[in-house]
């Protein structure tokens, strides 16, 4: 859609309907009501990303890309980190419910800012110089060409092919942070809740640091050494050293140990992450959402397989440690992947 009728009004939408469904949840009344709502709510935000990074391919030169998409993953993971200082009080003061209500209201005010000052093009933007503007449009990889998408050529891309297997073993790993590390801390290393809250903050700092680094290391990179060969460094050997810290975390019986590979894994996870979505803009040309929208439909796939096989591997194992050698094994097979991805070749078009 965003690739069609353009991001700004595809965002607006996002944001609204997403905002719309975070309140909801705060007025839920049972289990059919939250899935209801929480199912919705999923529906209206898995644009965002790739409508950000078909922002990226209109807005930044190349050469520019992943310090560009780094921002994206340093807003999700300060957003992660800062929205518990502000959602706690809350909903200690005033109830579970009153903070999705909030965030609801937050995000109506970020469509407010959104109508009045983002557009889809520089040159569609006030206070820009004439000469930015024609550097950014000159140097970026979106083309203005309306051509449709050819599925039946577009899925013999190998690399996107490839892109794709590869973030499904990223986001299999990636959220077994989001969806088990609290459980894990708590059950599988019996941490203290403090401790464990303490620990999940690092987690977010972690990949904070690692989108920076990302952005900087890929761009930096590519320049020295040529695209091709700085995505698939990068996406190569940021999987292998996430696969042999997960494994760590996996055998050793000393905690510290456990968590500082555990935050290692993440850093390089991240590194990845901004990566893979460089990738979806080199490829991507004027389709940059499509082709991200693809890899992330894989990647919220591989979220829901580990969301539901941790626990089952937990309840037949009786402990972890299987749990985070599978993840392991996964990361190391997403790597192979890597080496058959070309960010040079375009998204087939007909």
């Amino acid at each position: 859609m965003g690739d069609r009728i353009g991001q700004r009004a595809s965002f607006m939408r996002i944001v609204i309907w997403w905002s719309l469904f975070t309140a909801l949840t705060g007025a839920t009344t049972g289990l059919i009501t939250l899935i209801f709502a929480r199912f919705f709510f999923g529906i209206g935000e898995s644009g965002a990303f790739p409508n950000s990074s078909a922002v990226v391919s209109r807005w930044f030169p190349a050469a520019e890309t992943s310090k560009a998409v780094s921002s994206l993953l340093i807003g999700t993971n300060t957003g992660a980190a800062v929205a518990p200082l502000i959602i706690v009080p809350i909903a200690v003061a005033y109830g579970w419910r009153v903070p999705f209500f909030v965030i609801g209201c937050i995000g109506l005010i970020w469509v407010l800012i959104c109508f009045f000052w983002f557009k889809n093009e520089p040159s569609e933007m006030r206070g820009i110089k004439k000469e930015e503007q024609d550097y950014i449009e000159e140097n970026r990889r979106y083309t203005k060409h309306a051509s449709r998408i050819s599925w039946k050529y577009s899925l013999k891309n190998r690399s996107l092919r490839a892109l794709v297997a590869s973030y499904f073993t990223n986001q299999f790993a990636f959220y077994f942070f989001v969806a088990w590390l609290p459980v894990y801390l708590q059950e599988g290393r019996k941490l203290l809740e403090n401790d464990m809250k303490n620990i999940t903050s690092y987690i977010y700092f972690s990949g904070i640091a690692g989108a920076f680094c990302s952005g900087l290391i890929n761009d930096w990179l590519a320049k020295k050494r040529g695209v091709k060969f700085a995505r698939q460094f990068i996406g190569f050997f940021s999987l292998i050293i996430s696969a042999i810290s997960v494994l760590v975390a996996s055998k050793t019986a000393n905690n510290q140990i456990a968590v500082a590979s555990l935050i290692a894994a993440n850093f390089f996870i991240v590194l990845n992450t901004v990566t893979s979505f460089s990738v979806c803009v080199d490829i991507g040309s004027n389709r940059v959402g499509a082709v991200a929208g693809i890899m992330n439909f894989a990647g919220q796939t591989g979220a829901f397989a580990v969301a539901i096989s941790v626990g089952r591997i937990v309840q037949q194992s009786h402990n972890f440690s299987t749990a985070l050698f599978v993840i392991a094994m996964v990361l190391f097979t997403g790597c192979l992947f890597w080496l058959m991805i070309d960010p040079r070749k375009q998204f087939m078009q007909q």
